[in-house]
């Protein structure tokens, strides 16, 4: 029988991306197994056989017959699939799912798992950049009771090989950013950019998962039931063979997957509100810049007018937000007193997204995203949800009522 025949390999799930129990066979329960590690893949031709060569010496040694290998390709032109296929006599734990309809990394590694036997899930790259004997040292963790084992490059042990300077600076941001959209859920790790980790099949079943791009251990970290947590330090690897798949639409796939979980989590009422205060107060910060500014009108320096402008403008945004937005938590907090407190915290934490505005648009423009319109709506909308965020947990917090 040929490696092409779809009878050798695994059926791809479809409907919503939720992991289930182990998944039924011809209608039969198979035994389950301790542990189910996916690798997702497109274009891998060059090193598919290399890694399940290392993987299942590994894992042979540490849990001989307790685990399986799931291969998942996006259909690659260069027909890894295929090459995986051909592997799977000399290594009996190894299964191949060869995806044509959908596409994405995320996507692929849930549809590995909703086919997988094991009480434990994990993911590692197909390219080799993550070291497989790490795996081990995460397995360890799993069985000293965490519900989550992650390896990251920001604990000790941990780093990267020979990245630029602007790709450490890129990494650093898209963390940062996380941190300010996601501080629950980005803080709970060290590494929330990190591909290679374990997680408890427990913690995921009947969760429905909605990822974007390639950060999928945000969306278990937001979506599912994770309790414990550990990191083991690793060093990124440089790629062997094969060519890179990071473009500026990973970045932006990772934006808009941090906006979605945001407003899913909750307070999605209250940031409607604070966004449409935001509008009000750009109306006053016009007005008033051209009253003051323009040669029909007062005709004053325009720095001077828009700093004038710009304070008009908070203080339009806090008297709203105060009333309207968090009028609720205002409420609880009467006295002149704690409004002035409230206000000063505003006006710095507005000031602050002044500047992460700048700083935003200036890396997007110049690194991922040529386009000064593009970027600075990126940077509107980052800047938004920090001051939005940030007023929540500091300006008007529910733990200030007495």
């Amino acid at each position: 029988m040929s490696v092409d025949s779809p009878n050798l390999l695994l059926p791809v799930p479809s409907g919503p991306l939720r992991v289930t129990e182990i998944p039924l066979i011809n209608g039969i329960a198979p035994s389950p197994i301790s542990f189910s590690l996916v690798i997702p893949t497109y274009n891998e031709s060059a090193n598919i056989q290399r890694i399940i060569q290392i993987l299942s010496q590994l894992l042979d040694e540490f849990i001989p017959g307790k685990y399986e290998l799931l291969v998942i390709d996006d259909d690659s032109p260069d027909r890894t699939w295929a090459i995986a296929q051909s592997l799977t006599a000399e290594y009996p734990q190894l299964r191949v799912m060869r995806r044509q309809q959908e596409r994405g990394l995320s996507s692929a590694v849930i549809r590995g798992w909703q086919m997988s036997r094991g009480e434990v899930l994990g993911v590692i790259d197909g390219d080799l950049q993550h070291p497989p004997h790490v795996l081990l040292q995460l397995l360890k963790a799993i069985e000293q009771d965490a519900d989550l084992a992650v390896a990251s490059r920001h604990v000790e042990g941990g780093g990267v090989s020979s990245w630029s300077a602007i790709r450490r600076f890129l990494s650093r941001g898209a963390q940062l950013m996380g941190l300010i959209i996601l501080p629950g859920v980005v803080g709970r790790v060290s590494d929330p950019m990190s591909g290679y980790f374990l997680v408890r099949r427990r913690s995921l079943v009947g969760r429905t998962l909605h990822p974007q791009g390639y950060k999928i251990l945000i969306e278990v970290l937001a979506r599912g039931a994770v309790s414990q947590v550990a990191e083991v330090g690793y060093v990124f690897q440089e790629r062997q063979a094969g060519e890179s798949k990071v473009t500026w639409k990973q970045y932006v796939d990772y934006i808009k997957h941090l906006l979605n979980l945001r407003l899913s989590l909750g307070h999605t009422q209250r940031f409607i509100q604070f966004g449409l205060v935001g509008l009000s107060g750009v109306f006053v910060d016009m007005t008033v810049l051209y009253l003051l500014s323009d040669p029909t009108t007062l005709h004053l320096p325009l720095t001077r007018s828009k700093i004038v402008s710009a304070e008009l403008a908070i203080i339009n945004n806090f008297l709203w937000n105060d009333r309207w937005t968090f009028g609720d938590v205002a409420a609880k907090q009467q006295g002149w007193r704690q409004r002035w407190k409230r206000f000063l915290k505003f006006n710095m934490i507005c000031l602050a997204g002044l500047v992460l505005n700048v700083l935003v648009l200036n890396l997007i423009f110049n690194f991922v995203i040529h386009n000064r319109y593009i970027a600075d709506l990126i940077a509107i909308a980052v800047a938004t949800i920090w001051n939005f965020w940030v007023n929540l947990k500091l300006s008007w917090r529910v733990t200030q009522v007495k």
